[in-house]
């Protein structure tokens, strides 16, 4: 008998997988077949797609909502839907995308087309990712050349770090000691002290 899946996949621990449940939950998919992962695309080591994939077997169906669920390259959601569908016998519905439903046109022509359409549009999600991240550093470097800070300001130097320094290099005091009496970790300590250095 043929079981039915649906795959969730939000690329943050805070981002809302509403839309992708929604859409599986129309379709009527028991709620125990339906398997997420809240994790980044880029390291795909997704337990419950895993779990997922052990537990299907030849002849059953699996939805996702659209292609880029599968992986987080153009190579890799290829190796993904060959798995699935060649070497395991599962039928994959992409739901964002009604051409890519392998239940239909199971003959060459069918099985051509699919794979044609797949290969364009696993590049389209990969080249989207892409400019997105190209954009995103475009945006960055726009806001620093007109003076954006980004990351936590630099703390001040403690009133007493010009007397502590000139004490440790004079190694009345060890590093140590010296970043303790300036309540900071040795690093910052150390980092503040070579910035100071050079700056005189």
């Amino acid at each position: 008998m043929m079981n039915v899946y649906g795959y969730i996949r939000v690329s943050s621990r805070d981002q809302n997988e509403g839309r992708q449940r929604l859409a599986f939950q129309k379709l009527a998919i028991p709620a125990k077949n339906i398997f997420m992962d809240k994790q980044s695309g880029k390291d795909f080591d997704r337990p419950a797609y895993k779990r997922m994939v052990r537990r299907m077997k030849q002849g059953d169906l699996l939805y996702i909502k659209s292609i880029d669920r599968l992986g987080r390259n153009y190579e890799e959601i290829l190796e993904q839907w060959r798995i699935l569908t060649k070497e395991n016998g599962i039928d994959i519905v992409v739901l964002d995308m009604p051409l890519l439903d392998t239940r239909r046109g199971k003959d060459l022509m069918g099985t051509f087309l699919s794979d044609i359409v797949l290969q364009v549009l696993s590049f389209v999600a990969e080249n989207e990712r892409t400019n997105i991240r190209q954009r995103q550093a475009e945006g960055i470097a726009a806001a620093k050349a007109k003076g954006v800070k980004f990351g936590r300001p630099a703390l001040p130097y403690p009133d007493n770090f010009q007397e502590i320094h000139r004490d440790w290099r004079r190694k009345k005091i060890t590093l140590c000691q010296a970043a303790d009496a300036c309540g900071m970790p040795v690093g910052t300590f150390y980092g503040k002290a070579r910035k100071l250095e050079k700056s005189t």
